[in-house]
């Protein structure tokens, strides 16, 4: 009995008394132990699951041009930067690499090589560490030239893929893309709707400060490059080079996707 308690404390980080209970409920058979104690872990994470979790990590898995990257959410920077937590992270980087998915939910019913879904896994473990951990996002790309990068602090991941161009570009891309917070990939993703409110506010504020509308006009259109230079990822200044733009950086190659994931983002 001794033996098989500390084993099962070993593979589920549960207490002595819970896996004892377990071994007890499940008259001694060990996989319905296991079982059991995904199934109270469950539970426990079900109770947690109001408490708001805004810390956590993104880890990225890569497997030659073929990338997965996963947001996990926990309630505190303590969990973290517990091991145990961002190797639950990077397995489910790894799983989503297999998966194949960028929608959470149907990741979430993704079947683990040990038999439970990725859902469960997360309630399992939210269990066995004490607080509500949430897989808020996840993103598979497959493309010609991926890179990933995760910053230091794991609050920030990226995935790029380039059209062409060398694996040093594609990395300097991903490290960009990280530092600058672009929200389109070109002028063709920003809504029409939007750039005509945004024209609309800039060309009041302009005439009640006084200016004439021929001038409030070439005013309101420096502003709305402007907007542009800050928000599309072509048309940024370089973050390793200022003196550049993102897509004169790359000269005749182009990006093709970015993906970016920000912790409270």
């Amino acid at each position: 009995m001794m033996e098989s308690i500390k084993k099962l404390r070993e593979m589920t980080g549960a207490g002595m008394m819970d896996v004892k209970k377990a071994l007890s409920d499940a008259e001694g058979n060990e996989d319905k132990a296991i079982a059991l104690l995904r199934e109270r872990g469950i539970v426990k994470a079900a109770k947690k699951s109001d408490r708001e979790a805004s810390e956590g990590l993104v880890r990225f898995s890569m497997n030659g041009q073929n990338a997965a990257i996963v947001e996990v959410n926990s309630e505190t920077d303590f969990v973290a930067r517990n091991s145990d937590f961002q190797a639950l992270v990077q397995m489910l980087a790894d799983a989503a690499l297999k998966a194949k998915t960028s929608d959470v939910e149907e990741f979430k019913a993704f079947v683990l090589d040990g038999g439970d879904t990725v859902g469960n896994e997360v309630a399992a473990a939210a269990g066995r560490i004490g607080e509500n951990l949430v897989l808020k996002r996840v993103a598979y790309v497959e493309g010609q030239n991926v890179a990933g990068y995760v910053h230091s602090n794991g609050k920030i991941g990226v995935l790029v893929d380039l059209a062409g161009g060398s694996e040093a570009q594609a990395k300097d891309v991903a490290l960009h893309v990280a530092a600058e917070r672009p929200q389109y990939l070109s002028r063709d993703e920003v809504n029409a709707e939007d750039i005509e409110k945004e024209r609309e506010v800039l060309t009041n504020k302009a005439i009640n400060e006084g200016k004439n509308p021929e001038l409030a006009a070439k005013i309101v259109n420096g502003q709305i490059g402007k907007f542009y230079e800050e928000r599309v990822l072509g048309e940024q200044k370089f973050v390793k080079d200022n003196s550049l733009t993102v897509n004169k950086y790359l000269g005749d190659n182009s990006v093709k996707r970015f993906v970016r994931f920000e912790i409270g983002n």
